[in-house]
């Protein structure tokens, strides 16, 4: 059943800031919410040459390219458990030259009693050039940039935004499929405690893109209206003539209260199938931020299929944003322009 036909980029956008002769007039990268497509467009150009030097050989890598940020000092600062996304901002730092620094809670004086702010204090005095942040409380990134000198990244902040997760697709996209603009893009699952699809909405919404939200009515956010997409709660309607399928992770840590009436139910009528997935268009693409839950979100032999699966490429993508994120914020301190 299709609840809403609103269509898209008729959402609120956040006040962008005014043409600066910058094509990145931020300080630090917080959510997509704050960029203009200029801005979006300008980093996924950036992360898109550094897809292609991450693939040569060893040898034959541009040492303009990596290296770069050499002397430059990289905390990443976990406040939630992480795999891929601290190893991929570590290794997009030591990719680039700088000195990387991971803490997590659990090495933290946080378990001490310290509060965020004290935390800050205590990393500014330490004059990183680049903090990255993820915490399990929205907002908690820019509360926390407020108080920093250095360039803050966000690598995810409780529901709220996810940034560089929304690059990294955007930029799988754009590379499988040609181009945003124009493609209907499903994103299926846990869409209320996800701040992966809501960077993601604000972002494709932002290039042009047709984008749908499909899931039971109780993993949909309150404010769906107001977000300029196509809301379905039956998905063999919402994948219709879709370009590209985004599965989500059901994030059970962050539900209290019955959401589901089973796992067995929920992939019946949610999980992405090879049945299901003929309703889309013969070429569709198959993405999932991961991690994957196999048989509850999405069945294993959708999740393999090398045709249609870009799961191991977003995961390729994630490094190539990230040293985007990372060379961009501090091209002003090594003196590049912005450009």
């Amino acid at each position: 059943m299709n609840t809403d036909k609103t269509p898209s980029n008729l959402y609120a956008r956040a006040e962008v800031s005014p043409p600066s002769g910058s094509l990145f007039p931020h300080d630090h990268i917080l959510g997509i919410w704050e960029m203009d497509p200029t801005t979006i467009k300008f980093i996924l150009d950036t992360a898109d040459d550094y897809a292609e030097a991450n693939r040569e050989p060893k040898h034959a890598k541009d040492k303009n390219t990596i290296g770069k940020c050499a002397g430059l000092t990289q905390i990443n600062l976990f406040f939630e458990n992480s795999t891929r996304t601290l190893m991929s901002f570590e290794i997009a730092g030591k990719r680039l030259g700088m000195d990387t620094i991971s803490m997590s809670t659990g090495t933290s004086s946080i378990k001490k009693g310290e509060t965020l702010l004290d935390t800050a204090a205590t990393l500014n005095a330490m004059r990183p050039d680049v903090l990255v942040m993820r915490h399990g409380d929205s907002g908690a990134v820019k509360l926390l940039s407020e108080k920093m000198d250095c360039a803050v990244i966000n690598a995810g902040d409780g529901r709220n935004e996810h940034p560089t997760q929304a690059f990294l697709d955007a930029l799988t996209i754009r590379r499988r499929k040609g181009k945003i603009h124009g493609q209907t893009i499903v994103i299926s699952g846990d869409i209320a405690h996800s701040r992966v699809a809501r960077s993601n909405i604000y972002l494709l919404n932002a290039m042009g893109a047709r984008v749908r939200l499909v899931a039971p009515p109780t993993l949909l956010p309150k404010d769906v209206k107001e977000l300029g997409v196509e809301v379905f709660t039956d998905m063999n309607e919402g994948l219709k003539g879709a370009d590209v399928v985004m599965m989500l992770r059901l994030q059970q840590e962050r539900m209290k209260g019955a959401f589901l009436p089973s796992l067995r139910e929920y992939y019946q009528f949610w999980g992405l199938t090879r049945e299901k997935l003929e309703i889309a268009n013969d070429d569709v693409l198959v993405m999932h931020p991961g991690p994957m839950n196999r048989g509850v979100e999405i069945a294993s032999d959708v999740a393999d299929d090398l045709d249609r699966s870009a799961i191991e490429e977003q995961v390729e993508m994630g490094v190539a944003v990230r040293m985007a994120c990372l060379d961009i914020l501090t091209r002003t301190i090594r003196g590049e322009a912005l450009s």
